[in-house]
């Protein structure tokens, strides 16, 4: 019912909103109505204009769109003339800026404005992942290096920035440093970091909700995208589609692009070719399996961390490099290995020894003493050198064949237990005579060999990871 002209006039136009919000929530419901409609204010109307302050330019357009025609209808019927909405940005420290909104009828084709950093749908960034708290080595020092490169900002040299490793072996916790690191050092700059998945469903919804256009106006409109586990979307055709787009734009834009996966862009499968192509456009960096040197070095960090949380509590001789050698399967397992250690230290008042390490992580040293099959050598050591499984089971003693062949022997007498007639038997039914010079020559290339040597703990690292 139109309220009566002489009642309105004595209403402030805050009072006006305030009784006639209440309604809107009642046709929108309770969570769209706490993010949309409950951070306007309303100004008062004017020439048939209704004018209202929101908090970002974003919110205005949003609200305009979706429930532009249904808020005007709301005034129209309490009696105030309203043939279009106006809504401007009022900052706290910063004077409002006009934008002026067509009816929700005539909305269509009008430019809309960049969204505020405060609407990306960023990720909550983990506070502990920040680069002073990375311990670098050799592993990993090239991809801590670009991922510095990358934060420091200035002239785009390498896009994107492709990080690709197993689990635990940091790529999310480079991914959050860089964000920490430029929203730190460029407060104006968009940051947007988000995993894969949430890339997915935000693109289902948008695509649910009829709203393409507010999708690409976020996702196109930062100055760095992160995008984690990127090797989610592959099978996913129209997802996939949408962030080739979504990339090119970004690129031609010269706006950073950072991606991390568990394999390289190439071996993605499911992922469109040219997706892989653009994904190996700017760097790729692989994410080495930790050596000792790094797992001891992250324990020696972490433990500090630890013992300064903890003053009661101390560490034996030997614990950190029991530790390193025993659990090298990811730094997310060492590192939790290494908090269960102090929990139950502090908890029962006992020093942090050899003894109790191995009382209280009997479960975590029994799942990573991982067992390694000749099978699994042969097939990594042909991977490696590009040859087939055959020619490693063959009698040819080329160079290029029988070389391969001994590190492959090698392997396997330092990475299992089976003897030497068994290794011999399972490479084309050798000698052990053969197994034991094989072992021999490779202990000897590695000395004098630099390429062998690398080979060879490449290798090992691949087995053991």
């Amino acid at each position: 019912m139109t309220r009566p002209a002489a009642m309105r006039d004595l209403e402030s136009p805050a009072d006006t909103w305030g009784r006639l919000r209440g309604a809107m929530q009642g046709q929108i419901g309770k969570d769209p109505y706490k993010n949309w409609i409950d951070p306007l204010v309303f100004l008062g109307a004017e020439n048939g204009v209704a004018q209202f302050a929101a908090p970002t330019s974003f919110v205005g357009t949003w609200v305009s769109r979706n429930y532009g025609e249904a808020i005007r209808q709301l005034l129209v019927k309490d009696g105030i003339p309203a043939s279009r909405l106006s809504f401007c940005v009022q900052a706290p420290e910063a004077p409002a800026v006009a934008v002026e909104v067509p009816p929700a009828a005539a909305a269509v084709g009008v430019e809309a404005p960049q969204a505020a950093e405060s609407d990306l749908p960023t990720s909550p960034l983990d506070t502990r992942f920040t680069f002073e708290n990375f311990v670098v080595g050799k592993p990993n020092e090239l991809a801590h290096a670009a991922a510095r490169r990358v934060a420091e900002g200035g002239q785009v040299t390498f896009n994107p920035l492709f990080l690709y490793g197993g689990v635990g072996l940091g790529k999310t916790h480079l991914m959050h440093a860089i964000a920490h690191e430029v929203r730190r050092t460029r407060c104006d700059a968009r940051v947007l970091y988000l995993s894969a998945e949430q890339f997915m469903y935000r693109f289902v919804v948008a695509l649910r909700q009829k709203d393409m256009q507010g999708f690409k106006e976020i996702f196109r409109s930062v100055d760095m995208l992160m995008v984690d586990d990127v090797q989610f979307i592959s099978g996913k055709e129209s997802t996939q589609s949408e962030f080739f787009h979504t990339f090119n734009v970004l690129i031609d834009q010269q706006k950073q692009i950072v991606i991390s996966a568990d394999r390289a862009p190439g071996e993605i499968e499911g992922l469109e070719e040219r997706i892989k192509s653009r994904l190996q456009w700017g760097l790729v960096v692989d994410l080495h399996p930790t050596d000792y040197e790094l797992r001891l070095g992250i324990l020696q960090s972490k433990a500090e961390t630890h013992l300064a949380q903890n003053p009661g509590v101390t560490v034996g001789p030997g614990v950190l490099e029991f530790l390193a050698h025993r659990i090298s399967s990811n730094v997310r397992v060492l590192e939790g290995a290494l908090t269960r250690l102090f929990a139950f230290a502090s908890l029962v008042g006992r020093e942090i020894n050899l003894d109790m390490a191995q009382e209280c992580l009997a479960d975590i040293l029994r799942a990573s003493e991982r067992k390694v099959t000749i099978d699994e050598i042969i097939r990594k050591v042909a991977d490696h050198y590009t040859l087939r499984i055959s020619d490693l089971m063959s009698a040819r003693r080329a160079r290029a064949v029988a070389r391969p062949r001994q590190v492959a022997m090698y392997l396997a007498k330092t990475l299992t237990t089976r003897s030497l007639p068994d290794i011999g038997r399972r490479f084309g039914g050798r000698d052990h005579t053969t197994v034991i010079h094989a072992i021999r020559k490779i202990e000897e290339l590695k000395v004098s060999d630099a390429q062998i040597a690398e080979d060879v703990e490449l290798l090992r690292r691949m087995l053991e990871a």
